[in-house]
Parts: structure tokens; C-alpha cells; sequence
């Protein structure tokens, strides 16, 4: 049967901010060789331009940090900004909006009432607050009050495809369902300021954002259909990406070896996965897969031998947008539907764990 995908819904921070300015801000107090670095660093994300619900104005400052407690960072670097309960406030303030926006919208462009859904899944890994989000927006759109929630929490970039296959599972095993499935994450409100090599790489790459998608269990022959979800946890890899709760925020390391990882595991593991079901790589028609920076889609191209066009759409969205962590694949599958990309289509994605998780659409 699988999840028949009919809309897709995206929503950004009103304010957005360049790369070129945010560099600048982060350059805020460093030495001439740490800037110098931060900004090679900036240039080589590829990202243009980034949105935050922390801006007052385009391209203006953010005024939540400029209050920092003075407190030393981790490394005593310098300071580490607001408490990880300033934080969660923001969060609990910003995200219901965002997540609004992006859930209207799908059920907008699926010309969906908000009183047909009978399954809501939120997700989530860059705040908390309970009641949260599935309740704002059941009690926002008018969904029925009896509505299924289930709420995907703290698993990293690859979480939208995590709801997708229990959203599958769903239509799969109830033939009148209709999913709403909202990921919603403020990557802006972790922010680890000073300098530490664990923190550069993820302030230079993260941002906010919401997408959501709608589906129906699916009739043969509806395109934009799930047919079938995969995970592949890497083997030593546990400490290659972390996300962890601190003081003051959330705190991610990345290392080095996570293209690496994915080029040398990627390749054996989907093959396996396709051959399931008597496909090949060349059978894939187009490619959403995460940009979780330029190094991860150049692992995947490589890994993968893809054309050199084959992941342009998941390079605009990095270029446009930055890494907003879960919804960012889901920006990639709306500006392929749009474009009538060729089916099937291979949805991956790559968070902690090391982990690779993978939708296949046809």
C-alpha cells in the first residue's frame, strides 16, 4: 500500500541573515588567526544565507545573545551565553509558529481539512516543553481532539525520515488514516559562543526551519508514494556525532571522519537495501538527501558515483537555507515534487549514532 505523499509544506524565520554577516558576528572577540580560519571556514560551507527566529531585523544582530551572563564557557574560552532554561523559554515561544506555518501549508497544498487527520507526528531534537507542539497545533488548526500523536524527539538530522516510516507503518495498517507529520527544529537557540573547535563546525552549518508533509495510504500508480523505510547504524562510529544537553544549550561535536564514514559504509549498505527489493543504484531516478554539509554530499556522490547534477537540489537547499537539521530533507522532496522530479526517488539522511536512514519513493 505505502504513504502516499500528497503535500508538502515549508516554513522559515521571517529574518534571515548571509553568511558572510553572520561570520562576522561569530568573528565577535576572536584573534586575527581564529577569525581567519572561522571565515574559511564559513566560505566552505557553501551556505549564502541562513534564518533564524533570533534576528530583529534582516541581517541584523541577535539581541538574545548580546544579554550573556558572563559566565565561562566550557573550555574558558569566554562566555556561554544564556542557560539552557532561557533556551527552552525561546523555544517553547518560537517553534509553535513555525510549525504552524509549515502545517497549514501542507495540508494546503494537499487541499486537506485539518479535520480529516486521525495521526499527528511532531519532531523535534532542538527543544522541549510539555504540553509541546502536538497539542499547539491540534488546538491551532481545529484537528479532532482525538487524534493519534506520537512525538519523534532528540534524534538529530535524520528524524523526518525516523516519523516517515512510522508514519508508513500507519497507513500500512489503517486504511482510512490521513498523517500529518511536522518537523520543527530552532538550531539558532544552541549557539556556543567563543571559540572551540567542537562548536565552530556546527555554528558555521546550523539554522531554523519547519516542514511537513501530508499522506494517505496509497492506490497503485499515485507517484510521490513511500514504499519502504531503512536503517543502518556504522559501526564504531558512536562518538563521530553527539548531541548532548549542557548548561547552556544543546552541544554537538562532529568529527572529522563523518564523510569518510559515510563513503566507505554508504554504498554496500544501499546496494543491500535495493536489492530487497530488486533495484539497483542506477534504477534511482533523483536524490533528496540530507546536506548536512558540502563533505557528507560529496561522500554520498562519491560513494555512490551519482552524476554531477544528481544532488543540486539538496546543494541549493543547503545554499538557501543552511543545515536546519530534521525538516531539510523535506525541503528537498517539496522543490522536487515542484520540479516533477524523475521517480523513484532515494530519500537519506545521516545523524548520531553514526547512523543512515533511508526512504525509497516511487
Amino acid at each position: 500500500m505505502g504513504l502516499h505523499i500528497t503535500g508538502v509544506g515549508t516554513a522559515l524565520p521571517q529574518y534571515g541573515i548571509s553568511q558572510d554577516k553572520a561570520c562576522a558576528i561569530a568573528q565577535n572577540g576572536l584573534t586575527d588567526k581564529q577569525s581567519r580560519l572561522l571565515a574559511t571556514i564559513y566560505r566552505k560551507s557553501t551556505i549564502k544565507r541562513r534564518h533564524t527566529v533570533l534576528l530583529d531585523q534582516e541581517d541584523g544582530a541577535t539581541p538574545f545573545y548580546n544579554g550573556s551572563n558572563g559566565s565561562s564557557g566550557s573550555n574558558g574560552s569566554g562566555p556561554a551565553g544564556p542557560g539552557t532554561g532561557q533556551r527552552m523559554d525561546r523555544y517553547a515561544t518560537e517553534a509553535v509558529s513555525l510549525a504552524l506555518r509549515a502545517s497549514q501549508a501542507a495540508l494546503g497544498n494537499a487541499r486537506c481539512a485539518p479535520s480529516a487527520v486521525t495521526h499527528l507526528i511532531t519532531v523535534s531534537c532542538t527543544g522541549f516543553f510539555s504540553p509541546g507542539l502536538d497539542r499547539e497545533i491540534i488546538e491551532m488548526l481545529r484537528l479532532s481532539r482525538s487524534v493519534s500523536r506520537v512525538n519523534i524527539g532528540f534524534m538529530g538530522c535524520h528524524a523526518a525520515l525516523n516519523a516517515l516510516q512510522v508514519a508508513l507503518a500507519i497507513a500500512n495498517a489503517q486504511a482510512d488514516a490521513t498523517v500529518l507529520l511536522c518537523a520543527t527544529e530552532l538550531c539558532s537557540l544552541h549557539f556556543q559562543q567563543g571559540w572551540n573547535t567542537d562548536n565552530v563546525l556546527p555554528n558555521a552549518l546550523f539554522a531554523d526551519g519547519s516542514a511537513a508533509i501530508v499522506g494517505k495510504p496509497g492506490a497503485p500508480g499515485e507517484r510521490w508514494t513511500c514504499q519502504a523505510t531503512g536503517s543502518y547504524l556504522l559501526p564504531e562510529s558512536n562518538a563521530d556525532m553527539t548531541w548532548r544537553i549542557g548548561d547552556h544549550g544543546f552541544q554537538m561535536t562532529l568529527s572529522r571522519r563523518v564523510p569518510t564514514l559515510i563513503a566507505k559504509n554508504l554504498r554496500p549498505w544501499l546496494e543491500q537495501f535495493l536489492a530487497q527489493r530488486n533495484m539497483t543504484i542506477s534504477n534511482i531516478g533523483s536524490w533528496a538527501v540530507h546536506p548536512g554539509g558540502p563533505g557528507i554530499l560529496d561522500a554520498v556522490s562519491t560513494s555512490l558515483s551519482l552524476p554531477p547534477t544528481a544532488l543540486d537540489v539538496s546543494r541549493a537547499v543547503l545554499a538557501d537555507c543552511g543545515n536546519m537539521s530534521s525538516p531539510t530533507i523535506l525541503f528537498i522532496v517539496e522543490r522536487l515534487r515542484q520540479q516533477q522530479a524523475v521517480l523513484p526517488c532515494m530519500m537519506l539522511a545521516f545523524g548520531p549514532g553514526l547512523a543512515i536512514e533511508a526512504a525509497l519513493l516511487i
